[in-house]
């Protein structure tokens, strides 16, 4: 059954519309609705707040990052545990062929149910996980293989055990290890990118997000609790971060926006599936032209520019 947000009450109303006019086999109204589906979706979705935004990032209904792997790839196999610890299941890592060439993918996992959502870990994970992600990447490098990440998390793990282990740690060793992999790396958010949690999946030759997600330092709410001491101010501390995509494209803190289908990438899961299958076919494109020293220097320069500023 579908989710929809306080914004979509109108699209609500005309899909129960719809699905009563096809019991009633009426062809003629199923007609029109479609088209006022269609002109309301357009609007709603024509002018929409950072808050709202931020609503669609974290939708139920998107697409995880299995769902683009399983879908992306054939032949593929998943590659468990970091060698350490354990196997950290908020982190999936397949290998597998893209339009014939074997790549590496890699994403945060929220889950779906109850019993998923647990096991996954709501998509934060443990600094295994993040061991887990630099292991496969090594791998990667070893046998020359595309890597290409896929970001969804509210962010890493904060329990005591994680700490114990190592959390900072792990984070902080994969922004160094990925900011100097020889392979060929694409990080794309496709919905919430929150904090380190995020960052450490984040480094790469080109960085793009969806047009409904949004990268941040911290969550809205717990940027609203340590500025104004209210958690209930986040739409106000959303619009104040500029963590959506146009506006981190604006910043030049990422590379490129994927442009979702018109009704949200949680209402048209194989658009928005084939829209970054397109960017990545794309983009290898572009990195396959480059040289490896030419890769590694404009990724170096588009890091340490990040928060550079002239007095």
């Amino acid at each position: 059954m579908a989710t929809y947000l306080e914004f979509e009450k109108s699209i609500k109303q005309i899909d129960e519309e719809i699905s009563t006019a096809k019991i009633k086999d009426d062809k003629a109204a199923v007609e029109i609705l479609q088209k006022n589906l269609e002109k309301e979706v357009s609007k709603t979705y024509k002018n929409l707040s950072e808050y709202q935004k931020l609503q669609l990032a974290r939708h139920p209904d998107r697409p995880y990052a299995i769902d683009y792997m399983r879908s992306l790839l054939n032949n593929y196999y998943e590659i468990h545990g970091d060698r350490t610890f354990r196997d950290d299941a908020s982190i999936v890592c397949y290998v597998g062929s893209f339009l014939g060439r074997r790549i590496v993918m890699i994403g945060e996992q929220k889950g779906r149910g109850t019993k998923n959502k647990i096991r996954r870990n709501f998509g934060m994970p443990h600094p295994e996980g993040y061991r887990k992600v630099l292991r496969v990447c090594k791998l990667a490098e070893k046998f020359s293989l595309p890597v290409v990440f896929f970001v969804d998390t509210p962010g890493a793990y904060p329990g005591i055990g994680a700490e114990e282990r190592g959390q900072s740690e792990a984070i902080a060793r994969n922004l160094y290890e990925l900011s100097s992999l020889k392979t060929k790396t694409i990080s794309i958010i496709i919905g919430e990118g929150g904090s380190g949690g995020a960052l450490a999946l984040g480094v790469a030759d080109r960085v793009a997000m969806m047009k409904y997600s949004v990268f941040s330092v911290i969550s809205p709410e717990g940027c609203a609790a340590i500025l104004w001491n209210d958690p209930a101010k986040q739409e106000s501390a959303t619009k104040a971060m500029r963590i959506t995509a146009d506006d981190l494209k604006s910043l030049k803190l990422i590379d490129d926006v994927i442009e979702e289908p018109t009704m949200g990438a949680h209402r048209d899961k194989d658009g928005a599936i084939m829209a970054v299958g397109d960017y990545i076919i794309q983009t290898l494109k572009l990195l396959d032209d480059m040289y490896e020293d030419e890769r590694q220097e404009i990724r170096y320069n588009k890091i340490i520019s990040i928060g550079a500023y002239q007095e």
